[in-house]
């Protein structure tokens, strides 16, 4: 499949994740997930006796062992007459969770306005890492912000990104390879040498992707207060990736996010995103609607260009 059907396929597979949103059973990643859980659980060995290098080619073992196998299927998969092309928009559909993002997002901003706060912390932990039992109200919303700006990239706009690269086997390693980084790429006392793979893989495949997220925030926001925020603060943030990403996002929407947030029992100082307010409710729906105008961004330049190329 060329790039130029490549771009037509993008907006048929975004109109899909809108209709139908993410399967709610048999979704391939959470059967992925299940996979990788068992090949830590036969690769990862004993807590102690292992050194830190070991436990590194271990977690590197681990990774390839996952991705090597899905990257020939979807290659050969995609180089099936009629059929590939059928199935590769079925993956990118699949890849692509805008959608799901969305409704996640909406359901702890309606928790909110109902007053629901404990119903608000619930929704806000299936979208989030951090402590959530002591949330008030804005700091719900504002890790509510942070999660869809930041998952605009990983959820959206990078599976675009690699699909037009590279197809189906792109866009395949690139959401496996998120899902490992999200299960394995702490820097706690387990993870720390195990995950080192999983997450520099995920950094680099997300590199171009989250500047170009960033780049799509600010044209669909404020623009200039986006890219100050995003040049004064994006490398401050621990992620190399969602730093930008984050800030050109509050930058774009004139709000601010970062401050302290509880992981894992432990208080964390992180450093300010954007300029402006505090995120509030409201924003919860701004910050949807400002990865939905770069989507809409994103395909009608995958058209135009599809088009032109055709």
């Amino acid at each position: 499949m060329d790039i130029s059907t490549r771009m037509l396929v993008m907006p048929i597979a975004a109109l899909l994740d809108r209709w139908l949103s993410e399967p709610s059973r048999y979704h391939p990643l959470i059967g992925f997930g299940r996979l990788a859980a068992r090949t830590e659980q036969a690769i990862y060995g004993p807590q102690q006796g292992v050194t830190a290098n070991a436990r590194r080619l271990r977690g590197a073992a681990s990774v390839a062992i996952l991705l090597l196998p899905a990257l020939t299927l979807a290659t050969l998969i995609e180089n099936m007459p009629y059929l590939g092309a059928l199935l590769s928009i079925a993956g990118l559909y699949l890849a692509v969770g805008g959608q799901s993002l969305s409704e996640h997002a909406i359901s702890v901003q309606q928790a909110l306005l109902a007053g629901q706060l404990d119903q608000g912390r619930l929704a806000i932990a299936r979208m989030v890492s951090r402590d959530t039992q002591t949330l008030d109200a804005e700091q719900i919303a504002a890790a509510t912000a942070e999660s869809v700006l930041e998952n605009g990239c990983d959820a959206v706009f990078g599976a675009l990104f690699w699909y037009l690269l590279a197809g189906l086997p792109g866009v395949v390693v690139y959401r496996l390879a998120n899902t490992l980084d999200a299960m394995w790429g702490y820097r706690n006392t387990r993870y720390r040498d195990f995950g080192w793979a999983a997450a520099r893989l995920d950094d680099a495949l997300n590199y171009i992707p989250a500047r170009l997220t960033a780049l799509s925030y600010a044209l669909c926001g404020h623009t200039p207060a986006a890219l100050r925020a995003w040049r004064a603060q994006g490398a401050n943030w621990k992620s190399p990736n969602a730093g930008p990403v984050m800030a050109a996002g509050a930058g774009a929407l004139q709000i601010e996010l970062g401050g302290a947030a509880s992981y894992h029992g432990e208080l964390t100082q992180r450093p300010p995103l954007g300029f402006g307010r505090r995120a509030e409710v409201r924003d919860i729906e701004r910050a949807i609607r400002l990865v939905q105008r770069a989507l809409l961004l994103w395909l009608a330049l995958s058209v135009f260009g599809g088009i032109s190329l055709a």
